[in-house]
């Protein structure tokens, strides 16, 4: 079975629908498919839909926002209840935060470049969640970069002076939060330097004790030396080890299957289901 846990649809920041996703995988091989898009659970049902007419197993899933101190930090939420009360305000408020923080950003921005926030509202379409890769897609239409990845690297990276911090939970109370919800967390590229800060072994640690189910080790993000850290790190501390593609459609390089996660780790990963 070829398994991929991380994908990301436009109801987020992938290009494509929640069905174009699952006829994608599809035609990548894939078997099991989540679609975990940014702090939302809009998508679900269409992928569902699809997934099934084409025989394909869907885990729902989110990528919820969530930070310690001050890096930021993604956690992958599982088959959680999409109606538990306490996730769904989180969620509502990361997604509120995330429009007020994009705002300000394309106000800095169009200092030095020609952007205007209705672009960024014209790429962002019917997302639920407005994030920077909008941003960035504004930008290359505007014919400021080639491509999104571009944009990211000389513009929207987290040291930039366009940045703006925003809303999200404790990693360790969004951890409590997935699995009160019925989910199974786990650390999405937790050692992605070139995104930013990456959180120091004691957190994982700490984690681990919250109820932190998995770690994604296998990531385009990730070199040699990170994938060997992360696998000690998981046996360490009992962590299920996960492969992805994160996939966003043309937004980004990664292409569906090209990490996956063995039948052994999904198989552990779903007797953890709430």
């Amino acid at each position: 079975m070829r398994i991929d846990l991380h994908t990301h649809s436009n109801v987020s920041d992938g290009t494509g629908t929640p069905a174009q996703v699952m006829r994608e995988a599809a035609e990548a091989g894939l078997d099991v498919v989540a679609l975990t898009d940014h702090d939302a659970v809009d998508g679900w049902g269409e992928a569902a839909a699809e997934a099934e007419r084409l025989g394909l197993s869907f885990v729902p899933g989110i990528e919820v926002s969530a930070k310690d101190r001050w890096v930021s930090i993604h956690m992958l939420a599982l088959w959680p209840r999409p109606d538990d009360a306490a996730l769904a305000e989180i969620l509502a408020l990361t997604r509120e935060a995330r429009v007020g923080r994009a705002r300000t950003m394309v106000e800095r921005i169009s200092v030095d470049y020609a952007l205007e926030w209705e672009d960024v509202v014209t790429h962002a379409g019917d997302a639920a969640t407005v994030g920077r890769p909008h941003i960035a897609d504004a930008l290359v239409a505007r014919g400021h970069f080639a491509r999104r990845d571009d944009v990211f690297a000389e513009v929207l990276h987290n040291s930039s002076p366009y940045y703006v911090h925003h809303y999200a939970p404790d990693v360790h109370d969004a951890v409590r939060a997935i699995r009160a919800a019925g989910g199974v967390p786990v650390f999405a590229h937790p050692a992605a330097h070139a995104r930013g800060r990456v959180v120091p072994d004691r957190v994982i640690a700490s984690l681990a004790e919250a109820g932190l189910a998995g770690l994604e080790v296998d990531h385009r993000d990730h070199d040699a030396e990170a994938v060997a850290r992360l696998s000690a790190l998981a046996e360490r501390h009992g962590l299920i080890r996960t492969g992805s593609s994160d996939y966003h459609g043309t937004g980004k390089l990664n292409r569906l299957g090209e990490n996956l996660t063995s039948v052994e780790a999904f198989e552990a990963l779903e007797a953890q289901r709430g």
